[in-house]
């Protein structure tokens, strides 16, 4: 029979534990740190589980304590409020898992049987510096249970010097996952730099990767340094690295094999030591333009990442936290939003994922006048479509019900404004509203809109030109947030 200690301050926490795991296993528990330890010396359990939060020792003493102690032991680590970097830092430090209060009876029962079935062959850990319940400048936002598994990973992979494949919608985080992966890893001291694959012409990525020698082609009038070059040391971020032409990903396959490249237009071996985080919205393995050995190459470690969809619980928290930054940004005094307000963005689905909330968040203050934020400041896409999601399927009379509540809505406040263009303006908001939705969820791809809509292209382009529908407000670039999501929270 198996010995799992419990370390918990939490009375509670310790009698579930109990429950859940006697007779199969003897199950020992202590209220604070140094009666945990000493057990730990005494009696040498095959398996702990701690909450870091002790009467009598800090969070960090008591891990550091335990993994020096016991160091093939698996460690569970219990935490009611843990934060994306207190996450990562247990994980990276060695603990075996970590699990959130209140505690699933089932998750634990699976857990402890993988636990105890490894018998305490795992690798030593690395030493638990850093271990704090702060949060450093990359902070990631979510307590949902596809955040916890993606913050593990980040522990689990930063330490490692081997390449990172990110994958994930278009707007779900992948940079910041990236930014904390080195943040967290022995190089965060060395220079991390990002190139959008997508946004630089095929002609002058390879230039801008591993820079170019005077008269290497027309326009160049001197020497340029590439990134590998400016990052030697550090973190590249390749983002969309999907839409890498060909070419490039023949060179950039010697990178990672070599670690030496040469310029356009030169001969000299350049040596570099760089770590390479990738990152796309498509699945390379499928994509007959993309290389299969680069591909293996760059895959030395997988994180997906969850949609918004996947993780409903987080958008609350998400958009407290876009409030709160965006209102002191832009120097709105907003005390809070209605609940009418809140309910349609709970309910909307977030197409365009955490991005997409940034930019509704921003709007919305910025139709905001006065100290509350009402529903009316929220986009027209978020109104109509939250409407509609609380309508049953199969149920016509709510259809009918919820069709006339938008229509009417739009009906009498034109009539109001003594219109004589009413059919000409309800088609024209429907046209809006119809087109702006399908550019969303295509991620700003006309083609497939397009092909939605059962339009040709020219067709669309020209109802987007006479509707005034610019694609760059709703797909918004990462870098317009960077400073901002990388601000600590206060």
């Amino acid at each position: 029979m198996s010995t799992v200690l419990v370390i918990d301050a939490d009375r509670s926490s310790r009698r579930l534990l109990c429950n859940l795991l006697t007779p199969r296993h003897a199950v020992a528990t202590a209220a604070t740190g140094m009666s945990g330890l000493q057990f730990i010396i005494e009696r040498h359990p095959e398996l702990i589980f701690v909450d870091l939060r002790l009467p009598d020792v800090s969070d960090s003493e008591v891990f550091e304590s335990i993994m020096r102690l016991a160091p093939r032991t698996p460690v569970i680590v219990l935490n009611a409020n843990a934060t994306s970097n207190m996450a990562i830092e247990v994980i990276k430090a060695g603990a075996y898992d970590l699990l959130l209060k209140p505690l699933d009876a089932k998750r634990i029962r699976v857990l402890v049987q993988q636990a105890l079935r490894g018998n305490g062959a795992r690798h030593v850990p690395v030493a638990a510096t850093g271990l704090h319940s702060t949060d450093g400048p990359i902070l990631m936002v979510g307590r949902s249970a596809p955040m916890l598994e993606v913050y593990k990973a980040i522990g689990r992979v930063a330490p490692r010097n081997i390449s990172v494949l990110i994958r994930g919608e278009s707007g779900t985080g992948k940079e910041l996952i990236a930014r904390s992966i080195h943040e967290h890893s022995s190089r965060s001291k060395s220079p991390f730099l990002t190139v959008n694959c997508a946004a630089i012409p095929d002609g002058l990525l390879e230039s801008e990767l591993f820079g170019h020698e005077k008269g290497s082609f027309t326009g160049a009038d001197r020497r340029h340094i590439g990134k590998f070059e400016q990052c030697t040391g550090g973190t590249l971020f390749l983002d969309e690295i999907g839409d890498m032409p060909p070419a490039v990903q023949g060179k950039l396959l010697r990178v990672l094999q070599a670690q030496a490249f040469e310029r356009v237009g030169g001969n000299e071996t350049v040596q570099t030591d760089v770590r390479i985080i990738a990152a796309t919205h498509r699945d390379l393995s499928d994509e007959a333009t993309f290389r299969a050995d680069l591909f293996y190459r760059l895959n030395g470690f997988a994180i997906a990442v969850p949609s918004l969809r996947e993780r409903p619980e987080d958008i609350a928290l998400l958009l407290d936290r876009f409030f709160g930054m965006y209102a002191r940004h832009l120097g709105k005094n907003v005390e809070g939003i209605t609940d009418e307000a809140r309910r349609l963005l709970l309910r909307y689905s977030w197409p365009g994922n955490v991005r997409e909330l940034q930019n509704v968040v921003r709007r919305a203050l910025l139709q905001t006048t006065g100290s509350v934020v009402t529903a009316a400041a929220l986009p027209e896409e978020v109104q109509s479509e939250a409407m509609w999601a609380a309508i049953a399927p199969d149920d016509d009379k709510s259809v009918k019900s919820a069709t006339a509540t938008i229509l009417e809505r739009l009906v009498e406040q034109r009539l109001r404004a003594g219109t004589t263009n009413l059919y000409g303006e309800a088609v024209e908001k429907l046209d809006k509203y119809l087109l702006t939705r399908v550019l969303r969820v295509t991620g700003g791809n006309q083609s497939k809109a397009a092909d939605i809509l059962g339009i040709s292209r020219r067709s669309l382009r020209q109802k987007r030109q006479m509707l005034n529908i610019q694609i760059e407000t709703m797909v918004c670039d990462d870098a317009h947030h960077r400073e901002m999501l990388q601000a600590p929270v206060k």
